[in-house]
């Protein structure tokens, strides 16, 4: 039997393994960038968390960190400045009420100071505008501890 004879006749064989080892490849290289991202939103839960126990508050889930703001602070850091964000922001501080019950309430520093916490650890590129947007609200200690 002549080499040339014995290629041709085991040509599916050939062809199936290189399917098989692309395959395999591709699977191993998405395979790690999943695990590298899920051990960098780890990393951030975990530095989030620290900062914030570091600041008075208490530790969220690492689990639901993980989902909510992942590697890169999700809608956090989706321009916290934005004109239309702190407006709905402001009016979510309000007393609750509707129509023309709803009265401005002073917030909570504790409330703007956790938001600063997630900026500077997700995005601190974010902090000057964030900073620039919330110097004018009046805040105060308004929650009972």
């Amino acid at each position: 039997m002549s080499p040339t004879r014995f290629a041709s006749e085991h040509k599916v064989i050939y062809w199936g393994a290189i399917v098989i080892l692309v395959g395999l490849v591709v699977t191993g290289l998405v395979r790690y960038s999943a695990v590298r991202t899920n051990q960098k939103t780890e990393s951030k839960a975990h530095q989030l968390q620290e900062a914030l126990v570091r600041a008075g508050y208490p530790s969220p889930d690492t689990d639901t960190v993980e989902r909510l703001l992942g590697t890169d602070g999700g809608q956090v850091c989706e321009q916290p400045g934005n004109a239309l964000k702190t407006a709905l922001w402001k009016i979510q501080q309000s007393n609750g009420a509707t129509g023309p019950g709803m009265r401005p309430v002073i917030s909570d520093t504790k409330a703007v100071e956790a938001e600063r916490i997630v900026l500077q650890v997700y995005c601190p590129d974010q902090l000057d505008e964030f900073d620039d947007q919330v110097d004018d609200l009046k805040t105060d200690d308004t929650v009972r501890r």
